[in-house]
Order: structure tokens, then C-alpha cells, then sequence
């Protein structure tokens, strides 16, 4: 059994390809730079694109399951070549696909839901707790993070958890056309997670909230887009309930309960000192 990872080298790819690993499938991973994947030397790295759906013709021959994001990891736009990826699996065998979601159906979710592929969404809440990484540059500077509405509360995720969702669904059966909502053990505010962050490394960290004018400010100095901007601030204006509901999937799934922010904090901790 074959099962290809895409996205292998991002954030929540790695994960999903280590708990693959860990629970002895043979993984194949999919990169747009084999030369800098960095992963276990029992992983076989391919090279592909998912924005050009013919150079994934090597990486699925013998493939019967697949991770598949569902976002063009050059920009994280909705990739437009869902009915050409599923096209391709399909005449490959692939049986099986999980998709990390972002809740909103794009051209990808589209073309999966209307295969004969088993498909299962992994729908994380908006948050991984990896977004902590944005503030270690003015953490280690200046002891300072400076954030939109501190009081905004998250049920965010560790990566680690949807790797090991993904590689419980893809190596056992019963998971299919079915939609997994993914959150964290805890509902933290950004008070809450600097306290955490403060205890791990040893240091006060000052926050400074922004207002909606000055965080429009401070993202189009980064070259942010203006659709973009203003989603964010409104979001933090007024976030969804889902972004702090907790739910018990993680442990009903992988038999364990979901990573803490502190367990993710202690594994990142030289980021931030």
C-alpha cells in the first residue's frame, strides 16, 4: 500500500507523512523541491505540481490513497485543477483521499465529492497553533507581539494531531464521505497563549493591541492584498463560532486526546528565544 502526501513539506504535511510512517505504510511525497524536502529517508520524494496536473502522473502510478491539499501552496489560492487531479487518481486506482479542508468548497472538494474516490474532509478551525511561529521575531527583538483584538478566543489546533487523523483515515476503513472538524483540547485568548509563551521560555512578553486602521497598516506594508485585509480584520471584528468550539474528534479518531498549546510550545520553544 502506496500512499501519496501533498503538500509533504508544509506545515501539516510533514506531520501527516511522519504519522504515516509510524504506522509502518510505505509514503511517497509530493514536492515542488525534492532537492530541500528534508524528510525520513524511508519517505520516497517525488517531484510535482499540483497547479500542472500532468507532472503528477509518476507519483500516482501504484498510489491507493492520497492526501490531497486543496490550496496552490505557491500563494495558498484554491487550486483550479481539481477535475484534472481526480481524473488522474481515478485512472490510477487511487481508492482513498483525505482533504484538508478550509470549509468553504472549492474546485478541488467539487471535483473529489463527484468521483467514485472515498473521500474525508479534515476540517481543522481557523487556526493552527504553527501561526504562533508570526510572533517569534518580535518576541526574540523586542518582547513584545502586537495583535488585533486580544480577547478573540481559539480552539487552534496542533499539526501534529491532523497528521495523525489523516493517517488513522487512510490506513483503516469506516472514515469515508465523511467531514472531520478538527480543534484543539482548550479554547485560548491571545492573553492565554502569552502566558504559556512566557512560562516556556523564561521571559514577560508585552501586548500591544491594534486597531482595525493600524493592523490594515501593518499588513499592506507586508504586500498583503486589500480582499485579503479586510477578511482578516473582519474576522477578528466579529470571529465565527466555530473558531472556539471544542470538539472531541481528535481522541474519538486516534484513541488520545488532542496536543495542548504548551505540548506544541515545548517543541518549538528555541523559536522563540
Amino acid at each position: 500500500m502506496t500512499i501519496l502526501v501533498t503538500g509533504a513539506t508544509g506545515n501539516v504535511g510533514r506531520h501527516v507523512v511522519d504519522q504515516l510512517i509510524r504506522s509502518g505504510a510505505r509514503v511517497r511525497a509530493l514536492t515542488r523541491n525534492p532537492a530541500t524536502a528534508n524528510l525520513p529517508k524511508s519517505v520516497e520524494i517525488v517531484y510535482g505540481e499540483l497547479t500542472d496536473p500532468q507532472t503528477l502522473v509518476p507519483a500516482l502510478d501504484g498510489v491507493t490513497a492520497m492526501h490531497l491539499i486543496t490550496f496552490n501552496g505557491a500563494d495558498s489560492a484554491p487550486l483550479q485543477t481539481g477535475a484534472e487531479i481526480v481524473a488522474l487518481a481515478e485512472k490510477a486506482g487511487v481508492r482513498k483521499v483525505t482533504l484538508l479542508w478550509n470549509g468553504e468548497r472549492g474546485p478541488v472538494e467539487e471535483a473529489v465529492e463527484a468521483s467514485h474516490l472515498e473521500w474525508t474532509h479534515l476540517q481543522p478551525p481557523v487556526e493552527f497553533m504553527s501561526n504562533a511561529k508570526e510572533w517569534a521575531e518580535s518576541i526574540r527583538s523586542e518582547g513584545v507581539i502586537r495583535h488585533l483584538n486580544g480577547q478573540v478566543l481559539s480552539a487552534m489546533i496542533h499539526e501534529a494531531d491532523i497528521g495523525s487523523v489523516a493517517a488513522k483515515v487512510l490506513m483503516e476503513d469506516g472514515h469515508a464521505f465523511k467531514s472531520y472538524t478538527l480543534t484543539g483540547p482548550e479554547v485560548l485568548s491571545i492573553p492565554d497563549k502569552l502566558r504559556l509563551l512566557s512560562a516556556e521560555i523564561g521571559r514577560d512578553i508585552q501586548f500591544v493591541e491594534l486597531s482595525a486602521e493600524e493592523e490594515r497598516t501593518k499588513m499592506r506594508q507586508a504586500g498583503i492584498q486589500e480582499d485579503v485585509i479586510e477578511y482578516v480584520v473582519g474576522w477578528y471584528a466579529n470571529p465565527p463560532e466555530e473558531s472556539y468550539l471544542l470538539l472531541p474528534t481528535v481522541e474519538q479518531i486516534t484513541g488520545r486526546p488532542a496536543r495542548t498549546f504548551a505540548q506544541w510550545l515545548a517543541e518549538n520553544r528555541e523559536k522563540f528565544i
